[in-house]
């Protein structure tokens, strides 16, 4: 699996572009990082990748094939997850439920999907009383993690998180980094984390910046 982006421009002013003309390629079994400043254009790259938005100039290919020809929906559907900044948990459902819903509309095959749901939020503090409750009766940082669990169980090759260590105390965001990598290196996913968190980067395989328009390969986090 690859996705890659060729050319890729976008702007709300033509004079000021938020970046243009960016060619990254990323590929199954590492975790990725995509450092930037608040404005710097991080989420927008983010919406353009995962088929939310369209770009103003280039094009967006998974594997070798663009996802125009893809169909935006169908992306979205079958081959991408997505961990939003705001979650998106529709709150008159449990956590539980929230997690089995986007399973069944990914067509997720598990031979007991309850249980795999259940055990995968257990990885991450989400007990089986805590998975049944309602979402609204969890706290910021539950939600979080039951937004990362929902991505994580659709089973799709490509996962990309927006801010997903954001709300977590600094015990629960390591513990959310190392499950990241275990899913991108054990389980051969792409993974990429929009972030601000220079500790968070750290612990990714490759680091971009973007910066004045463009990204740049960070070679070596400094401490």
């Amino acid at each position: 699996m690859t996705l890659t982006t060729q050319n890729l421009s976008y702007w709300y002013d033509a004079q000021q572009p938020l970046f243009e003309n960016i060619n990254l390629t990323f590929e199954r079994g590492k975790l990725y990082a995509i450092l930037g400043t608040s404005g710097s254009g991080k989420t927008t790259f983010l919406s353009l990748i995962t088929g939310l938005d369209e770009p103003k100039n280039g094009t967006v290919l998974y594997q070798n094939q663009s996802l125009k020809e893809i169909g935006l929906r169908e992306y979205r559907r079958k081959d991408v997850s997505i961990v939003f900044q705001a979650y998106n948990l529709l709150p008159y459902m449990s956590a539980l439920d929230n997690v089995l819903t986007a399973m069944s509309i990914a067509k997720t095959q598990q031979g007991d999907p309850t249980a795999y749901a259940l055990d995968n939020l257990a990885q991450v503090g989400i007990t089986t009383d805590l998975a049944k409750k309602k979402i609204t009766q969890l706290s910021g940082g539950q939600q979080q993690r039951v937004a990362i669990v929902r991505a994580l169980c659709c089973d799709h090759e490509l996962i990309v998180a927006d801010e997903p260590t954001g709300n977590l105390d600094e015990k629960t965001s390591k513990e959310i980094v190392t499950l990241f990598q275990k899913i991108a290196h054990e389980q051969n996913k792409c993974i990429i984390l929009v972030t601000h968190e220079k500790e968070v980067a750290k612990a990714c395989d490759t680091v971009y910046e973007l910066s004045n328009q463009q990204f740049h390969l960070i070679e070596k986090m400094a401490d």
